[in-house]
């Protein structure tokens, strides 16, 4: 391939890579936009990117007592979309747009809204349990509370009683609840079981200060340039202006008449001119920052995470699944009383107290297994999957980690969704799987279904799963499970790139790796470089092609890629044996094989008839349909944009 011609495709390449660029300023105006309308609603509700609106949302809800449950719960609504909100914003916002100061407020304001929240669900349990005579279960004695909703299960229960034979707690006739010993069924106690939908206990991932730097570097670069065209522009028109000025003195020295006009019109044309060439300027390190960052999203770890324990959850390697269950113990509060038409209760000055099981002390106590550890039974959530029996962990408070000590006789009703294990001390509790489970994939498909909407499905050991992508959203098509049931709450749902992935990763289907992953998955690594340029190039042209797994992506070596292709512009269903093209390419080189998906060697031989060219792009263009090669460059930029970041964070071509 000739230097000139090279350089040609280089050119036209890059011309329609400015879609990237694009996207983002699309992605910024988007950010934008959403700010001011919540501006102009006016609904009351705070800003939580604005330090003063959430700390003074926080504040005044500290100030609000008596709140029982249901009042708790309804607010809850709106702080939970408030810390959604926030974690949003520091997974949407570029890394290069992002300051250390604001990445600690907001998390500052995170951490704040959810132990604010969990305060306010212990001081509303409080009030419910002063009331717990009132509450009496005239069956059992002993009083019982459930409360559903979409957030959160709460389950309480009082031991009014005290009937050392009543040691089975079971909440509202299902098989949710403990197994207590003789010594807490004798006691003043309360147990509660809050299952929040969420997970508020697992320390927020702080951002590593490796992309700080880098980004950072970007940062001050764009800065600096935009800087350096301002003041040229400003010097560029001073002296234009100046020889303007000069000649319209000597003319009117001479008589001659020159109109204002032609002045300002000589005058415009120079400030278009430098105001074009700052824009231009300002769109290609917009270019070079968006392609250092996506870069970033499929970079390696250099160091594998250490721990120092050995119960203590690798949190690289597992993932909390099904939020989390506070399994708590508290001495039951004074009792109200009714006298002469009013109610009478001592409120305790240091509020709710926790039941320390076991005692640190178990001296006074006659037997050795007093205190035994607690069987407790649990409802998995229905949304969530597990492809194994799910693990148990315990929150360890000091450590501030997950541990899986202290936990025994695991057991797991799969049809029922029910766990059951017994427990040495109470406290938060969640259920954990593999991370890695379902890596590396089996084989991957990214089929057009329309100009600008394409169909990614990717297949595991466990499942089956199909994406929609369309303009600057995806939904969850299908997923096939063996033998396994689903709840299908995100199928039908279109959500942004960012919000999906995370909405996956909710229910268990994680199919993106992250920059620890290769250290717990056997992977077939390519070149960072390598891979992203390929990412780039595919997502150009998946309006048109299709693309697939091929075996001979492993034995091709880390610098080169190789994938199926084939031409596709109708909506109907895949034929069964598609004619495939095998293509190869390094990054710098793209190439038509010889070889076929069922050739019993590998080989590098240039298919006949074919030749080099620097791009996927202008290969396909020299077999490509006049219709294939329209769609491709009708196709929007965010489109564009949404496939490379769904490819950017599945990998396919290293974990598959």
């Amino acid at each position: 391939m000739d230097l000139e011609r090279r350089n040609e495709e280089l050119e036209e390449l890059y011309l329609l890579e400015g879609c990237f660029p694009e996207a983002e300023k699309l992605k910024q105006d988007t950010r934008w936009l959403s700010q001011w309308n919540h501006y102009i609603q006016c609904d009351g509700s705070p800003d939580p990117s604005i330090a003063p609106e959430i700390n003074t949302f926080i504040s005044l809800w500290k100030e609000e007592t008596n709140e029982t449950l249901e009042d708790v719960i309804a607010k809850s609504k709106l702080v939970l979309n408030l810390i959604e909100k926030l974690r949003l914003l520091l997974l949407q916002m570029p890394s290069y747009g992002l300051e250390d100061k604001t990445i600690k407020q907001y998390q500052g304001s995170i951490l704040e809204l959810q132990e604010l929240l969990h305060l306010k669900f212990n001081t509303a349990t409080e009030i419910l349990l002063r009331q717990a005579s009132t509450l009496v279960d005239l069956d059992s004695g002993n009083m019982e509370k459930v409360i559903q909703d979409e957030n959160v299960t709460l389950y309480v229960w009082a031991n009014l009683k005290k009937n050392p034979r009543y040691r089975s707690v079971r909440f509202s006739e299902t098989q949710i609840g403990f197994e207590i010993p003789r010594i807490l069924a004798t006691s003043n106690v309360a147990v509660r079981l809050l299952h929040t939908h969420y997970d508020h206990v697992t320390p927020l991932r702080p951002v590593s200060t490796s992309l700080q730097g880098r980004t950072a570097t970007v940062t001050d670069f764009v800065q600096d340039k935009v800087k350096n065209v301002e003041a040229e522009i400003s010097k560029e028109l001073q002296e234009e202006y100046k020889p303007l000025e000069c000649e319209s003195v000597s003319l009117r020295e001479e008589g001659t008449a020159v109109e204002e006009g032609d002045t300002a019109v000589q005058m415009s044309s120079v400030q278009e001119e430098s105001k074009a060439t700052k824009c231009e300027l300002e769109m290609k390190l917009l270019s070079e920052t968006v392609l250092a960052a996506q870069l970033l999203l499929i970079e390696n770890a250099n160091d594998k995470p250490s721990f120092f324990g050995d119960n203590e959850v690798d949190l690289c390697q597992f993932t909390a699944l099904g939020g989390v269950y506070h399994l708590d113990i508290f001495e039951l509060p004074p009792q109200c009383k009714p006298m002469k038409g009013w109610m009478i209760v001592e409120i305790l000055k240091e509020g709710l107290q926790k039941y320390i099981y076991p005692p640190e002390s178990t001296e006074d106590f006659e037997t050795e297994n007093a205190f035994p550890p607690i069987e407790v039974t649990l409802e998995v959530q229905e949304n969530v999957i597990f492809f194994e029996d799910p693990m148990v962990a315990r929150w360890d408070a000091e450590g501030e980690q997950w541990q899986t000590d202290g936990i025994s006789n695991v057991s797991y009703k799969s049809e029922e969704r029910l766990i059951t294990f017994s427990l040495e001390t109470f406290g938060p509790v969640t259920l954990i799987q593999d991370a890695h489970i379902n890596m590396p994939f089996q084989s991957w498909e990214l089929r057009p279904l329309d100009v600008n909407k394409v169909l990614l499905t990717v297949t595991t050991v466990f499942t089956e799963i199909e994406i929609q992508i369309k303009e600057d959203l995806c939904m969850l098509a299908s997923i096939k499970l063996d033998n396994k049931k689903h709840s299908p709450v995100l199928e039908g749902r279109w959500m942004t790139p960012i919000c999906f992935i995370l909405a996956l990763k909710e229910t268990g289907l994680n199919i993106f790796p992250t920059r620890h992953s290769h250290f717990y998955v056997v992977i077939n690594n390519k070149d960072p470089l390598v891979e992203l340029k390929a990412y780039r190039q595919l997502a150009l042209l998946s309006s048109a092609f299709a693309f697939g797994w091929s075996k001979w992506n492993v034995v091709c070596g880390s610098n080169k890629v190789i994938v199926q292709l084939r031409e596709h512009l109708t909506e109907e269903e895949p034929v069964p044996d598609p004619d495939w093209t095998l293509l190869m390419f390094n990054g710098d080189r793209a190439q038509r094989l010889n070889i076929n998906e069922n050739s019993e060697t590998f080989s590098e031989a240039l298919k006949e008839e074919t030749e080099f060219h620097s791009n996927l792009y202008h290969m396909v263009k020299d077999f490509a349909s006049k219709d294939a090669m329209e769609r491709i460059r009708s196709s929007r930029c965010q489109f564009i944009d949404s496939v490379c970041h769904m490819l950017l964070s599945t990998r396919l071509l290293s974990y598959s």
